[in-house]
């Protein structure tokens, strides 16, 4: 037989067989067809891992609109109450969770890896806040986050009249010496405290006693406003408050910095309306409401 013929012969044999091999569109065959083309194409879904429900879990604390409970964990990420309680206890020892009585919290490595990898981008939200608060007060205004031993300045507005006042723009501050870091460590629940403290007392600073800072500490957790005239520098005072989108949980801390004379008792209570417009105000730019959810 001639090539050409063998060749046509073979390719109307192979059509031959695809049709018998094909079902019509939209018969049963077909449909059957497809389902198991489907089941053979799709991987099984991989099992839940370990790292998977302690991840639900730290998911969960964290997006909670206030601090859960170990059932209402358990519920929201599928999860028997003995498991989730299991992982909790590791994920409370590595800090990544805190508990307060039977409620959970962001732990400290949470808040301070959430620190670090949104310094540009906080600091870029918060600039027109803080550019306004220094505008309206004539105030030096900055913005600081929490680490491991205090606060760290992140962004700075000065007016130019105050160049005699540093910035202290990328310094760590301790919680003893300066109002920002004890507004964001008296927003923490009282047991993630301890390395801050810890801090303190190395220093050489009482931790007990009316001037001691757990005192401090109590006064801004009830007052909302830490204010500081002259601990660090004399003729320097501030006042700070933190901003905490969820309870237990601070983001950040917003702080008027000026010269102590210019900061009585009068125009203390006017700086504190402002500070507290400013942190609503970024409060909400940090859930994502806007400015006019402020208002």
């Amino acid at each position: 037989m001639p090539q050409a013929l063998r060749t046509a012969e073979n390719a109307e044999n192979a059509e031959n067989a695809e049709n018998k091999e094909s079902p019509v569109p939209g018969t049963a065959a077909d449909s059957g067809s497809r389902a198991a083309r489907t089941a053979v194409e799709e991987p099984p879904r991989a099992a839940r891992t370990a790292v998977d429900k302690a991840l639900d879990l730290v998911e969960a604390v964290g997006r909670a609109a206030r601090p859960p409970r170990l059932t209402d964990l358990a519920d929201e990420v599928g999860l028997h109450r003995a498991t989730a309680y299991r992982i909790l206890l590791d994920l409370v020892r590595r800090g990544w969770v805190l508990r307060a009585d039977d409620r959970y919290l962001p732990g400290t490595a949470v808040l301070l890896l959430s620190a670090r990898a949104t310094h540009n981008s906080l600091a870029s939200l918060a600039r027109p806040v803080l550019t306004e608060l220094s505008g309206h007060t004539g105030l030096m205004v900055n913005l600081q986050v929490l680490e491991r031993a205090g606060s760290r300045v992140v962004d700075v507005i000065r007016p130019d009249r105050l160049a005699m006042i540093s910035t202290l723009l990328g310094e760590a501050l301790p919680v003893h010496r300066f109002a920002g870091p004890l507004a964001l460590v008296a927003a923490l629940p009282p047991e993630a405290r301890g390395p801050y403290l810890d801090a303190a007392r190395e220093a050489g600073h009482p931790l007990d006693g009316d001037g001691g800072l757990l005192a401090d500490l109590g006064r801004v957790e009830a007052d909302g406003f830490a204010v500081e005239h002259g601990r660090n520098d004399r003729f320097v005072a501030s006042v700070s408050r933190a901003v905490v989108p969820v309870a237990g949980a601070p983001v950040c801390a917003v702080t008027i910095v000026g010269p102590d004379a210019e900061i009585d008792a009068a125009r203390l209570r006017r700086l504190r309306d402002d500070l507290a417009s400013a942190v609503d105000t970024l409060t909400s730019l940090l859930s994502g409401a806007g400015p006019e959810a402020a208002a």
